[in-house]
């Protein structure tokens, strides 16, 4: 049987995250150090301290859960826990994953989120975009419930994320219209989620073409391990394909429930989920119970991920 390593997007961030495991792992401090040097200001400091609000920036958040997932994974390598063989990442996990993959370097990801996090902020101005949370519907009826919403705005379905569980975005009147008519549909949640930026839907085109272009200017590699991507659900090494996707993932779904379930195919047994919190563990479960998933943000929990990895 096989192993992956998934690394978490956000709203996984939290004030303190891995707070209890600096005393453990030099390797935290070191890695937040390193991603400091390129931000300018006290990252660790932040993520200790807060305020939860300028966390919760997207400019702010997206290089935070970087450098969380890559502090860990570093630990993980310095235990020599194993090579997994297949890296995942949703939303901005994927930047993490592609860093474990060797395909892009930390401190280029660093700037690239931190960049990533501007465009997508500067994308939409505040008030006018939203997201919401769809719960307890079929993916197909969200989609048909966003087309029946539209009218000439923008309003889609941008993450899939498990089995009955579809988050949209767009433009805040069309998400409100389509909040309504999920509801009609027998949604049993439908609600707004407290962002200002709606991700991975059209209104991110803008976005992606400044990004696209910062992202030729950073030097990418073929990647050593298998890189299941947001965008085809599909495993990859090729460098050129991996940043075109990069590029396409900002303005399309987040193919979640697929990635999942191609790793399964591929016989994957095991994963990590490297990060902070366990939102994707959560969403394993609903996806297939039979992908067990571990955390390693505590000694205890990477102990036992290194001999589940060990039995594989």
């Amino acid at each position: 049987m096989k192993t992956a390593f998934i690394f978490p997007g956000q709203g996984s961030q939290s004030v303190g995250m891995l707070g209890d495991a600096v005393a453990h792992w030099p390797m935290i401090e070191q890695t937040f150090a390193e991603a400091s040097e390129v931000l300018g200001y006290d990252l660790w400091h932040l993520c200790q301290n807060g305020p939860a609000e300028e966390l919760n920036q997207t400019m702010v958040t997206q290089p935070a859960l970087l450098t969380a997932s890559i502090a860990l994974w570093r630990q993980w390598c310095v235990l020599d826990g194993g090579r997994p063989d297949f890296v995942a990442g949703h939303s901005l996990g994927e930047y993490s994953a592609l860093v474990a993959a060797e395909s892009l370097d930390f401190v280029d990801a660093v700037k690239l989120v931190r960049l990533r996090g501007e465009l997508m902020q500067d994308a939409v101005p505040a008030g006018e975009g939203r997201m919401a949370a769809i719960l307890g519907l079929e993916d197909n009826d969200v989609v048909a419930a966003c087309e029946e919403a539209a009218g000439s705005d923008v309003v889609s379905a941008v993450n899939f994320n498990a089995p009955g569980q579809v988050v949209i975005a767009g433009a805040a009147a069309a998400v409100e219209r389509a909040i309504a008519v999920c509801k009609d549909k027998g949604a049993r949640k439908a609600m707004p989620l407290p962002v200002s930026v709606p991700s991975h839907c059209a209104l991110m085109k803008g976005a992606a073409e400044e990004l696209e272009k910062a992202l030729d200017e950073v030097s990418f590699n073929d990647a050593v391990i298998p890189v299941v991507q947001n965008v085809s659900a599909l495993s990859g090494q090729d460098r050129d394909t991996l940043k075109a996707n990069l590029v396409r993932q900002l303005y399309s779904p987040v193919l979640w429930t697929d990635s999942i379930r191609k790793l399964v195919s591929e016989e994957v047994s095991v994963a990590v989920e490297c990060g902070a919190g366990k939102v994707l563990a959560g969403l394993v479960k609903r996806i297939d119970r039979g992908l067990a998933v571990h955390g390693i943000e505590t000694p205890d929990g990477l102990d036992a991920a290194i001999k589940a990895f060990a039995q594989a």
